[in-house]
């Protein structure tokens, strides 16, 4: 080979290997960018990093069936389904506007939720910074941080092209 196909070989290696590097670091960045801007106090730019459309749609059938479940504890089976899936739906499409907002997840992630018990409110704390992560598949990958009482809440990101965005919460178990 001479030395002009050789560079044009070495250049199209480094490039693929460049955006591999840059697709496998997606997620840290993504996450970064969540802490970074969460820490300036700047939550409206986190659209950037956060798709709320599809953190509505992985909320919002946990958050109904979570309702569902303490509506039918206080007042028993014999109420009528659709009355508790109606009164669900209700419930949870104002909790999920609150949550699945940059509003919601700067409260997330500044509030009592993800802090430790018995850690003073006014302490510096980022829940994100000591997250368990790892790949799921290659278009998915968690980030999980215990709450206040120990339980594992999961971010989920997934690839959309080279970049990562968060797309869903898996709640911890009651």
């Amino acid at each position: 080979m001479n030395r002009k196909v050789k560079g044009l070989l070495a250049l199209a290696i480094f490039a693929v290997l460049a955006t591999l590097g840059y697709a496998a670091a997606g997620p840290y960045l993504a996450i970064n960018g969540i802490r970074h801007v969460v820490a300036d106090n700047r939550a409206s730019e986190l659209p950037r990093f956060v798709d709320f459309a599809q953190l509505r749609a992985s909320l919002g059938p946990q958050l109904r069936e979570r309702i569902a479940r303490g509506l039918i504890e206080r007042v028993g089976p014999s109420q009528s389904p659709i009355t508790i899936g109606e009164v669900s739906e209700m419930v949870s499409k104002t909790a999920l506007e609150a949550i699945a907002s940059p509003k919601g997840i700067d409260r997330l992630l500044r509030g009592d939720t993800l802090r430790p018990a018995g850690m003073a409110a006014n302490a510096a704390f980022d829940p994100l910074e000591h997250a368990q992560t790892r790949y799921e598949s290659p278009s998915l990958f968690t980030a999980s941080v215990p709450n206040a009482q120990g339980k594992p809440l999961v971010f989920e990101f997934r690839r959309d092209g080279l970049s990562w965005k968060l797309t869903g919460l898996r709640l911890p178990d009651n």
